[in-house]
């Protein structure tokens, strides 16, 4: 493990609520301690605010274009704390309806079960990132 990674406790469990335009409109406690930011600094700001710069662009393409068709859409995303150090979760978005009648999303992420699959990714989204350039 390096020094600079945050692992989240088994127990974990990060929950933001996005307009469709990905804009914070709720974060939870755990999101907030893990991601190192006090709620208010999260609320209206884009979800872009807590990526990764390791994460490809193609991995967010897809995850757009799945909620904006109404689809779920889960995958392994390498994110970035208000202090730099990094944490890997397990998310899965789904598109959200307010009461309201407003559209958005909500993620719902979780600790990676094993590091071998962070491994896998990190290897994965390396290779992806070099085709971006």
């Amino acid at each position: 493990m390096n020094s600079n990674e945050i692992v989240l406790r088994d127990d974990s469990f990060l929950i933001s609520h996005t307009d469709t335009r990905g804009k914070i409109k709720f974060a939870s406690d755990d999101f907030c301690t893990v991601a190192e930011y006090d709620v208010q600094e999260l609320i209206g700001k884009p979800h872009s605010i807590v990526r990764h710069p390791d994460m490809p662009k193609a991995a967010f393409q897809d995850l757009w274009e799945t909620v904006k068709k109404g689809e779920i859409w889960s995958g392994f995303v390498k994110n970035r704390s208000k202090t730099g150090k990094f944490y890997w979760v397990y998310a899965t978005v789904y598109p959200y309806q307010d009461q309201d009648g407003s559209l958005g999303y909500i993620s719902c992420r979780t600790k990676i079960a094993a590091r071998e699959e962070i491994a896998y990714y990190e290897a994965l989204y390396k290779k992806m990132r070099a085709k971006e350039f």
